[in-house]
């Protein structure tokens, strides 16, 4: 396919977004004026009015929490949980069928790098509330572009140009629009966002302890009418280091009132800021064991929370599965690629190490006599077929077939066609049949069978003579 050539700002009817400074290569206005999100200094008095904003009824606003959710977001624990909730469907093969059979057409649109982006902002609108993406084609390829959350109003259906207004245009005016949530929802982030505020701001005052009761303080004195004294006495403060310093008269004293238990007191912070990131867990992974450990957790305990995870990320999946089967699929067939009568869906896998495929396989070869292709072996297990395979192959097969002649001969399974026998007076000791009953219809041995030990030690043997002549009055 070709490579995509063509801005989407430069197309008519795109929701294009930017400062209010032209970008290089623009040829038309924004749609949507970004401003700079407001990050740090965020309060539970600020959550609350956030939230109270969002939730109006007759004028509702949302760049406020938006803009706290961007905050919150660089908070690493909400992150990682976070990372590891959308890798959980990102990991995950998709495909396209029709009639059982791979469409492969979508499936190379499935492969590209836009899909991948949009799987993942799928899986956002859980976090943020909704997502809204507007499609476009560029050749055979396609593409989107996600419409900034703080710009558009999920409930009046409108996309704002200043993420203050309280009018806008009716986003059903643009063409190929992807909404994907609830109107009202406002996230799991929503739910999220007590618990970092409560967690940074704990993290400070522990910071702040850790100053005060974890350093010394160095104490100068001086004589109180001694100028001379007193400035040398600040001088070695300043030289000294960082530490706290308390300069003053031999008339005067510092009295430190310290905690009655410091380590208790730094064992607050530390609970309540572990309390949070277990709420923080719970809310996205359904567990805390699979983030963090614990003195009271077992292996039997964290595979239950394991499996508790696995059923979020099915969820997730199926998610994305419904969104793409019955929303998405008109959008795409407007791109020009046909999705009647097919589906989106998760090729089944089994996870297995490679000990047990090697033992199922064992299992279905021995026990119920089936089969196995020896190029799913080799690409299963990652094993280079070797040179002249097929040849290998041929000499190995000839190799089994006569060393089972050779052990159902010496078992009595296969009658001698030679020698002695009842039922043929005939063939015995006929030399044309072979020499001591050997059997001339047996296949002729490689070189490389001749060279066995079991070969060689047969050589080392002479053959005992079947007609001498000898009358012994048997």
């Amino acid at each position: 396919m070709s490579k995509r050539k063509r801005n989407p700002g430069d197309r008519p009817g795109m929701i294009t977004s930017g400062g209010n400074m032209p970008r290089p290569g623009q040829s038309r206005p924004n749609v949507i004026t970004l401003t700079q999100p407001r990050r740090f200094g965020i309060d539970i008095a600020d959550y609350m009015a956030a939230i109270r904003s969002a939730e109006n009824v007759d004028l509702p606003s949302r760049y406020r929490l938006y803009d706290m959710y961007s905050d919150i977001l660089m908070d690493s624990h909400l992150s990682c949980v976070i990372e590891k909730r959308r890798n959980a469907v990102l990991c995950s093969d998709i495909e396209f069928r029709r009639d059982g059979k791979p469409d492969d057409r979508m499936n190379e649109q499935i492969r590209s790098p836009w899909f991948s982006r949009l799987v993942s902002d799928i899986i956002d609108a859980r976090f943020w509330g909704f997502t809204l993406c507007q499609f476009f084609k560029d050749g055979e390829w396609i593409d989107y572009t996600l419409v900034p959350r703080k710009h558009a109003d999920p409930v009046r259906r409108i996309i704002l140009r200043h993420q203050t207004d309280i009018t806008g245009i009716a986003w059903d005016e643009y063409p190929d629009l992807l909404f994907v949530g609830r109107p009202d929802d406002l996230g799991l982030l929503a739910k999220a966002a007590p618990w970092v505020i409560y967690k940074r701001n704990t993290t400070g005052d522990w910071s702040q302890f850790s100053e005060i009761f974890g350093m010394p303080i160095q104490e100068y004195t001086y004589d109180t009418d001694d100028d001379g004294s007193r400035e040398r006495a600040i001088s070695d403060a300043a030289n000294v280091g960082s530490l706290a310093t308390f300069v003053h008269g031999k008339d005067t004293s510092l009295n430190l009132i310290e905690a009655g238990n410091k380590t208790g007191s730094a064992d607050v912070y530390e609970r309540l800021c572990e309390r949070c990131n277990n709420e923080i867990s719970k809310l996205f992974l359904g567990n805390t064991l699979t983030t963090e450990s614990s003195d009271n957790g077992t292996q039997a305990l964290g595979t239950v929370h394991k499996k508790g995870e696995d059923a979020i990320a099915r969820a997730d999946r199926l998610y994305v599965l419904d969104v793409l089967n019955y929303e998405a699929a008109e959008i795409f067939a407007r791109m020009g690629i046909d999705t009647a009568g097919g589906e989106f869906c998760y090729p089944e896998k089994r996870d297995l190490d490679p000990t047990s495929k090697i033992n199922i396989l064992t299992q279905l070869r021995n026990g119920f006599n089936l089969p196995v292709d020896d190029d799913y072996l080799y690409e299963e297990f990652g094993v280079s077929k070797p040179a002249g395979y097929e040849r290998i192959k041929r000499e190995e097969e000839e190799r089994r077939t006569l060393e089972t002649e050779v052990a159902k001969r010496k078992a009595g399974q296969i009658p001698q066609k030679d020698g002695d026998t009842d039922d043929d007076p005939d063939k015995d000791n006929n030399p044309e049949n072979g020499e001591n009953g050997d059997n001339k219809d047996l296949p002729e041995p490689t070189e490389k069978q001749k060279k066995t030990f079991k070969n060689w030690l047969k050589s080392f043997f002479v053959r005992a003579p079947w007609d001498t002549g000898a009358d012994l009055g048997w």
